[in-house]
């Protein structure tokens, strides 16, 4: 993995190569919506509650992380975006999901649906039944692409200001959450330095499925998307 003698991390790899994907995730309508302020407050709030399930199974793959680390240190770093997300991250998203008329008792009782579903099941089993590489590879683009999104929306004027969907993009434009990124692309790169291309090429189709699956995320909460014959 050298270019002109240089070698190349593996996450500038992977952000070349999968651009066209990420592009496409960040022109959906649903994130175009949000930036401009039109997208309609019932698919957001479709979307609220999908993704309160899908943080749940999230907070799993953290807890996988801190088993399949090498070292205490990353174990404590894995166990305490853990806390974070389940005792805080958590505690907020429920907090703004009642902005939108969403009470706590319809958060536990919501059922997934079958993107979310699909998405958290595939993540879980790549985290359960690879290395600690295949588990980054597969959390990943969701902290990596919501990081990117946020940045870009936020660059738009009065964007952060709106009075339903500002926080959001403040949430994931901001420093702290960068910082989460950031950790979780720099232990990718440590954990990929001397595997091998057929090593690579396995983590790389790990990246780009959770990468599709963020942009059917998008879709399925614009359309929103149940079971056949479900509301």
């Amino acid at each position: 993995m050298k270019t002109s003698g240089i070698k190349v991390k593996f996450s500038e790899r992977l952000y070349e190569k999968l651009q066209p994907i990420w592009r496409e995730n960040h022109n959906h309508p649903f994130v175009r919506g949000i930036g401009d302020g039109t997208l309609d407050q019932q698919k957001f709030r479709f979307y609220m509650i999908q993704d309160y399930l899908y943080l749940i199974d999230y907070s799993k793959v953290f807890a996988l992380g801190a088993v399949k680390a090498n070292d205490v240190e990353t174990m404590g770093k894995f166990a305490s975006l853990l806390n974070e997300t389940l005792n805080f991250e958590m505690s907020l998203h429920r907090q703004y999901a009642a902005r939108f008329g969403i009470s706590e008792e319809e958060l536990e009782q919501a059922k997934p649906s079958p993107i979310t579903l699909a998405y958290t099941h595939y993540m879980l089993h790549a985290s359960q039944n690879g290395t600690l590489a295949e588990l980054i590879a597969a959390l990943l683009p969701c902290a990596w692409s919501y990081w990117e999104i946020g940045k870009e929306l936020n660059e738009i004027p009065g964007a952060s200001e709106h009075g339903l969907y500002g926080d959001w993009i403040k949430m994931y434009s901001s420093k702290e959450f960068g910082e989460l990124a950031t950790w979780c692309i720099d232990l990718l790169d440590e954990h990929t330095a001397e595997k091998s291309e057929r090593e690579l090429a396995k983590l790389e189709e790990i990246f780009l499925n959770t990468t599709r699956y963020e942009y059917m995320f998008w879709e399925m909460a614009y359309n929103e998307q149940m079971w056949p014959g479900e509301a």
